[in-house]
């Protein structure tokens, strides 16, 4: 089984930037594709950048040019450089790792709060 372990959240002003970063342990057999969603309150999960073993990116729209997903993949390791941060940004920030065969795999979530 698979451990993720988040780090890096708080509370920054907007347009302030911060870095989360998430290291996997455990089964780390194949993982094919790293990245992270957010839950705002009273809003469903979404998607905001995913990376590809390959290195394709994947990205939110409204986070596009402020934010880049990258991986140390010796250490199991995704981030996700946030620039340009603003109240829309505040949430709940999960890692998410997806493994061939396996399956994915979720952290326990990080909050990013972002203050006008």
């Amino acid at each position: 089984q698979v451990q993720l372990a988040e780090s890096g959240g708080g509370l920054v002003q907007a347009v302030g930037s911060l870095t989360l970063s998430c290291t996997a342990s455990g089964n780390t057999f194949s993982i094919t594709t790293l990245g992270w969603y957010r839950q705002a309150p009273g809003k469903q999960r979404e998607l905001v950048a995913t990376i590809r073993r390959n290195g394709d990116t994947n990205y939110k729209d409204s986070v596009k040019g402020r934010f880049t997903v990258s991986t140390d993949n010796a250490k199991n390791t995704v981030y996700l450089q946030m620039n340009s941060l603003n109240p829309e940004d505040t949430g709940v920030y999960y890692c998410y790792i997806v493994q061939f065969v396996l399956g994915d795999a979720w952290g326990q979530g990080t909050q990013v709060t972002v203050s006008s």
